[in-house]
């Protein structure tokens, strides 16, 4: 599991020509679910966006979590996340998972954010999405799930 988090002073996400989510302060975290990807892939990387603490103090230090600045979340699916474009021109899909599994984890994913007590919005899976931010800083990461974690994958 792959997860861009960008850090931001607000964010929304338009489908169809209404917003469908929004937050003020917070993250927005593009999400891409690959084949293999499991519940504990889910958990950990929950957990650790939750825990991060990459807002700034009164001293200026990224010193607080995102919950400890009363931050919200906008979670989008994004499964070109998946794709490598290592060979040739057009990007390769292979990795990703299929959309109904990346579906369900995408959930799993949200329910243990709303679970750590943060207010997460999202967008529509597989839906043509126009995703706005303004990224503060810009303050970006990305974190995967398999490379993190200690257990080897198979």
């Amino acid at each position: 599991m792959k997860v861009v988090l960008q850090r931001v002073k607000e964010a929304s996400v338009v489908v169809g020509g209404d917003v469908v989510g929004r937050i003020n302060r917070g993250f927005c975290l593009l999400v891409g679910v690959e084949k293999g990807d499991q519940e504990e892939d889910v958990r950990f990387l929950a957990k650790k966006i939750v825990e991060l603490r990459i807002f700034p103090d009164e001293n200026g230090k990224m010193n607080l979590s995102v919950g400890e600045i009363s931050g919200g979340i906008l979670a989008i699916s994004q499964f070109t996340l998946a794709g490598s474009v290592k060979k040739g021109r057009r990007p390769s899909f292979d990795k990703a998972e299929h959309p109904k599994r990346a579906e369900e984890l995408f959930g799993a994913f949200v329910a243990h954010l709303r679970e750590h007590g943060m207010r997460v919005e999202t967008g529509i899976f597989a839906a043509m999405m126009d995703v706005c931010i303004v990224n503060d800083g810009p303050v970006t990461f990305v974190l995967e799930s398999h490379k993190a974690s200690a257990k080897p994958r198979s």
